[in-house]
């Protein structure tokens, strides 16, 4: 049996399902990206494997349908992030801007989206 054949046994990683399965896959993947560069080969490809997983259950259970605008998409961010929305005034400038861009009045600069992508750690296209 080969390292990676070995690590796969000893993690047994699967579809994500549950919030369970997600925090023992996250943990297991905060533990390989620890290991930084004393990671093998094996626990690279382990890391690559396990961060798509959890990337996919993100996708399916924690962001909002990939057709949602950009307001939408916004507001689910803040609402979910528990962000009040006064943290968006260091992006909009004005209590007025973060209002209409929440409720869609308002589109969505290409600095904007930039700013708004590093505040809750998403790509800026999400915005735009």
């Amino acid at each position: 049996m080969t390292s990676y054949e070995a690590l796969l046994c000893k993690t047994r990683p699967a579809v994500i399902d549950t919030d369970e399965q997600y925090d023992a896959a996250a943990e297991r993947l905060a533990e390989v990206v620890r290991k930084g560069q004393r990671r093998t080969v094996a626990e690279t490809r382990l890391m690559r494997l396990l961060a798509l997983l959890i990337e996919d259950y993100d996708r399916r259970h924690v962001l909002p349908p990939s057709e949602s605008t950009p307001a939408e998409q916004l507001k689910f961010l803040l609402e979910s992030s528990g962000r009040p929305a006064s943290d968006l005034l260091a992006v909009f400038g004005q209590r007025s801007h973060v209002h209409e861009a929440l409720n869609g009045k308002r589109p969505i600069s290409a600095e904007q989206a930039r700013k708004l992508g590093a505040l809750f750690n998403v790509k800026r296209g999400v915005f735009i």
